[in-house]
C-alpha cells in the first residue's frame, strides 16, 4: 500500500479521490439527502483505512460546527421577533426607478445576509418582493435573481454570514492557532457587494423578464380541479345530464375518467351516468368549483377513502408551492405519488414558467420549480412536513414587532462587537447570546431546538473531514505543486487560478464543500511560494461563495428559481459575467487590503 504510486498519488489519495468524485456525482444526480452522501463518504475513509477514527469524527467535534449550531439558535431569536420584517417595512419603499428599486432592495438584503442565514433572509423576503414587483410594475424575475446575488455577496462581509467562511477560519485557527476576525472579510465583501450592484444595475438588461408563475392562477378560467364520485353518493345512476354537471356555475366538465380508470370520455354526453369511483375534472373558478362538494356530494380526488360528510371540510385554504431542487416528487405525477393522500392535500392546477400546463393536474409530469396550487384543510395547513419536497411561502409565520425586536437585535450587535474588538472568542460570544435570546423570550426552547438544521451542520462537519483528508493524503500538496507548475510563481496568479477555480467548482457542490477542499490547495500554495496564507484564504473565502451562473449553486438561488419563472440559462446569461467581475474585484481588493507577506525566514 505504502509503495504503490500512480500518477503521484499514493493508494489512500486515490481513495479519496474516487470518494470525493462519487459523493459529488450522487449529489448531482441523484435525490439521495446530502447529509447522508457526505456520511457515506466518511465511512468509507475511515473503512479503508485513509483516516482513523479520531480523524473521521474530527469534523463533529469541530468549533466550527458548534459555531454554526449555536447561531442557528440566534437567527431563530430574530427570525421570531420580527427583526426582518421591521426592517423590509421601513426601508424598501417606493423607488422611482429600477436602479433605484435594486438598491433599496440588495443593500438590506445583504446587511441582514451578513448575520443571518441568507436562506432565511431569501425566504422571507420572496414573497413581500412578489408584491412589491407588482406595485412598482416591474417582473419580479427582474428582481429575484437580484435578491439572491444580494444574499450571497452580503453573506462574505463577516465570518458568520455564510459557512465557507466559518469553515475556512477554524481550519485556519487550527492549523495556525490564530483566530481570524470576525470582521476580516468585512472590507473585501463590502467593495465586491458595490461591484456586483453596479453591476446588476449596468446589466439589468440581461435580467430575464419572465411572466410570474402565479399569474397562470389569476384568470377565472385558468384551473383545472378533479373530484371523485364516492361510493355511496345518492346521484350514482343519474346522468351527468340530469344532474346539469356538464355546466356548473364557475365551470364546466372536461372530461370524465371511468373508475377503473380505462374509459376517458372528453367530451362528456348528457346521457352519460355517474358511477361510484368516476373522477370528474373541471375547468373554471376554484372557489366555485369546490361548492360541488356540497351541492353534489363530491369530494376532492383522491380522497375517496373517506365518506362524504367525513371528507367535506368548512374551510379550504388555497396555497402555492414551488417544487425544490432533489424533491422527490420531480419526474413523477400526483396521480402515481401518493403525495396528496399521505399529506391530505390536492393539487389543483400547476404552472411552469408562469403558464398554466393545459391538461388534468393529476397527470402532469412534475419537473423542479414548477408552481403547484394545492387545496388543503385549515385544521391541516401546517406545511413542514412537506418542506423536502415543496417550499410554501404563504405558510411563512409573521411574527408582531415589539420590544423583543429590539432586545434581539441588540444581543446580536453585542455578540458582533464583543468577538470583533477580541473580548471573547466567536463561540463563547455566541453561546452567551443563546442564553440571552432565551432569558429575555425571543425564542422558546422548542423554536430554538427546531431550528438547528442537523443536515446542514452534517454536511459541514463532512466537509471538514474532507478537507482533512486531502490534506493527509497529500492531495492538497500535489494539487498546490502543479498549479505553481502552470502558473508559475507569481503569487497572485496564483491566487486567481485556485480562485477562479474554486468559483465554478461552487456552481456544482456545497460552497461549504468548496471551502473545506480548497483550504489546504490554497495553504500549501501559499506556503510554497513563500508568503503569509492569510491573503489567499480571505480571497478564497469570496470566491468560493460567488455562486452566480446556476441556480443549483446556491440555495438561495432555488428558493427564487420557481417564483421567478426562471429558466436554467437565465442564471447563465448573467452569472458567467458576474463570476468573472467578481473575481477580479476580489482579487483586487484582497490584495489592497491584506498585502501579500513573506514567510518568517
Amino acid at each position: 500500500m505504502e509503495t504503490f504510486q500512480f500518477l503521484g498519488f499514493n493508494l489512500h489519495a486515490w481513495i479519496t479521490i474516487i470518494t470525493i468524485l462519487v459523493m459529488f456525482s450522487v449529489l448531482l444526480f441523484t435525490k439521495l439527502r446530502s447529509d447522508i452522501v457526505f456520511l457515506g463518504a466518511i465511512g468509507v475513509l475511515f473503512v479503508t483505512g485513509v483516516l482513523d477514527s479520531k480523524e473521521a469524527l474530527s469534523g463533529f467535534s469541530s468549533a466550527s460546527v458548534a459555531v454554526v449550531g449555536v447561531l442557528f439558535v440566534v437567527i431563530a431569536g430574530l427570525t421570531h421577533t420580527g427583526v426582518l420584517q421591521w426592517i423590509v417595512k421601513n426601508l424598501l419603499g417606493v423607488p422611482d426607478s429600477f436602479s433605484k428599486a435594486i438598491l433599496r432592495l440588495m443593500l438590506p438584503v445583504a446587511a441582514l445576509s451578513s448575520f443571518l442565514s441568507n436562506t432565511t433572509v431569501v425566504a422571507l423576503f420572496v414573497n413581500i418582493v412578489k408584491m412589491w414587483s407588482k406595485k412598482l410594475g416591474i417582473s419580479p424575475s427582474k428582481l429575484l435573481i437580484p435578491l439572491s446575488y444580494a444574499s450571497g455577496m452580503g453573506g462574505v462581509c463577516t465570518l458568520i454570514g455564510t459557512p465557507p467562511n466559518l469553515i475556512i477560519s477554524c481550519l485556519y485557527e487550527e492549523k495556525t492557532g490564530e483566530a481570524m476576525n470576525i470582521l476580516a472579510t468585512t472590507i473585501p465583501g463590502l467593495f465586491c457587494l458595490a461591484v456586483g450592484v453596479l453591476s446588476i444595475i449596468a446589466m439589468r438588461r440581461l435580467l430575464p423578464n419572465r411572466k410570474a408563475p402565479e399569474e397562470a392562477f389569476e384568470s377565472t378560467g385558468d384551473y383545472t380541479v378533479e373530484m371523485l364520485v364516492p361510493s355511496d353518493n345518492k346521484h350514482i345512476g343519474m346522468t351527468v345530464g340530469e344532474l346539469k354537471l356538464n355546466n356548473v356555475p364557475g365551470g364546466s366538465l372536461v372530461e370524465l375518467r371511468r373508475f377503473d380508470g380505462e374509459k376517458v370520455l372528453s367530451p362528456v354526453p348528457d346521457d352519460e351516468p355517474l358511477m361510484g369511483g368516476d373522477r370528474l375534472v373541471y375547468a373554471g373558478e376554484i372557489d366555485e368549483l369546490l361548492e360541488l362538494e356540497r351541492s353534489h356530494g363530491l369530494v376532492n380526488a383522491p380522497h375517496h377513502v373517506f365518506h362524504y360528510k367525513d371528507a367535506n371540510r368548512k374551510k379550504r385554504r388555497l396555497q402555492t408551492a414551488y417544487i425544490t431542487f432533489g424533491s422527490s416528487l420531480i419526474g413523477t405525477t400526483m396521480g402515481e405519488n401518493g403525495f396528496e393522500k399521505e399529506h391530505h392535500v390536492t393539487l389543483v392546477a400547476v404552472s411552469r414558467r408562469g403558464s398554466r400546463i393545459e391538461e388534468s393536474p393529476r397527470s402532469v409530469v412534475l419537473q423542479a420549480g414548477d408552481t403547484l396550487l394545492m387545496s388543503c384543510s385549515e385544521l391541516r395547513s401546517d406545511t413542514s412536513h412537506m418542506t423536502s419536497d415543496l417550499h410554501f411561502f404563504e405558510s411563512e409565520e409573521i411574527p408582531n414587532i415589539s420590544k423583543r425586536t429590539f432586545i434581539s437585535t441588540f444581543i446580536m450587535l453585542t455578540m458582533v462587537a464583543l468577538s470583533a474588538f477580541g473580548v471573547l472568542p466567536l463561540l463563547q460570544c455566541a453561546i452567551l447570546a443563546v442564553f440571552a435570546m432565551l432569558i429575555f423570550r425571543c425564542c422558546t426552547p422548542e423554536q430554538a431546538m427546531r431550528s438547528i438544521n442537523w443536515d446542514i451542520l452534517m454536511v459541514f462537519a463532512g466537509s471538514a473531514v474532507l478537507g482533512l483528508a486531502i490534506q493527509n493524503t497529500g492531495i492538497a500538496e500535489r494539487f498546490a505543486t502543479g498549479i505553481l507548475d502552470i502558473c508559475g510563481t507569481n503569487p497572485i496568479v496564483v491566487m486567481t487560478a485556485i480562485c477562479f477555480v474554486g468559483t465554478f467548482i461552487t456552481e456544482f457542490i456545497s460552497n461549504t464543500a468548496a471551502g473545506a477542499m480548497f483550504f489546504p490547495i490554497m495553504y500549501e500554495a501559499a506556503e510554497k511560494l513563500g508568503y503569509e496564507p492569510y491573503p489567499f484564504l480571505i480571497a478564497l473565502m469570496i470566491a468560493v461563495s460567488s455562486s452566480f451562473a446556476t441556480p443549483i449553486g446556491s440555495p438561495t438561488h432555488m428558493l427564487v428559481y420557481g417564483p421567478g419563472g426562471y429558466r436554467f440559462s437565465d442564471f447563465l446569461r448573467i452569472g458567467l459575467l458576474m463570476n468573472l467581475i467578481i473575481l477580479a474585484a476580489n482579487i483586487l481588493i484582497v490584495n489592497l487590503v491584506y498585502p501579500l507577506t513573506p514567510l518568517n525566514p
